[in-house]
């Protein structure tokens, strides 16, 4: 008995990259090429950034040894001015042949939310709170000695207190009579 190999089914390309159909015509190749360049100064632009800053730029275009971007607001360019030395030395030693960095400001780029940390707190444990105490005898009054008291005082536990009941109709203070003058 003969046996036949099985073609995979599906597409014979199914492996390959999913864009990989665009280096077959010359002007979706030229497109794909310079979105490809784009990708790779953004990245070498980005780790001249701080972390902040990093997702609130696109690349607009290379032209001779300029390269424009476009950020997302005034303030972001103005910051950027501020580092567009550092960023130039980084991109030229990378390899780039770029001297100046232009900014257009376009306003819906939208700049990525800071992710805000989980706050690390603890309750304080007596322990703690008796450090804290032996610290006070410590400190000379003064502005640390005031914040170590207010923190003592904010962490003791509430102690309750007897309750009053409301104050009645005798307790009450009376307006003054109004006076007529003459």
């Amino acid at each position: 008995m003969v046996t036949i190999p099985r073609r995979p089914s599906g597409n014979p390309t199914k492996g390959a990259h999913l864009i990989g159909w665009l280096g077959h015509d010359a002007q979706a190749a030229s497109v794909l090429a310079t979105a490809q360049l784009h990708l790779k100064l953004r990245a070498v632009v980005e780790q001249a950034l701080p972390a902040a800053m990093r997702g609130a730029f696109d690349i607009l275009k290379i032209e001779q040894s300029t390269l424009t971007l476009m950020v997302s607001s005034a303030a972001f360019a103005a910051k950027f001015r501020q580092l567009a030395p550092r960023v130039t030395t980084h991109i030229q030693a990378a390899g780039w042949n770029l001297i100046e960095i232009k900014l257009r400001v376009q306003g819906g780029l939208g700049i990525p939310v800071a992710v805000q940390p989980p706050k690390e707190a603890r309750a304080l444990d007596q322990q703690d709170l008796k450090t804290f105490e032996a610290l006070t005898q410590q400190l000379r009054p003064g502005p640390l000695a005031d914040a170590v008291a207010r923190l003592l005082a904010h962490h003791q536990p509430v102690q309750p207190q007897e309750l009053k009941p409301a104050s009645t109709l005798g307790e009450m203070p009376v307006a003054p009579a109004p006076q007529t003058h003459k």
